[in-house]
């Protein structure tokens, strides 16, 4: 059963999580997820070495 990543970003927003790390055999899935979800803007991707990506929360009002 596949995580359910819209409950792990809301946990980013709310500070529950800093990290949000999604293998590659996970990425499409968490794509879908992440294209449907309201604050998709602040959910920030960082490409790691192995093809995994660090997603965290960033503010809109930050600079």
């Amino acid at each position: 059963m596949a995580p359910d990543y819209t409950s792990l970003m809301d946990d980013l927003r709310a500070g529950k999580l800093e990290v949000l790390e999604i293998d590659p055999e996970h990425f499409n899935d968490f794509r879908q997820a992440w294209t449907n979800y309201p604050a998709r803007k602040e959910i920030v991707g960082d490409a790691q070495r192995g093809g995994k990506i660090n997603y965290h929360f960033r503010s809109s009002n930050a600079d």
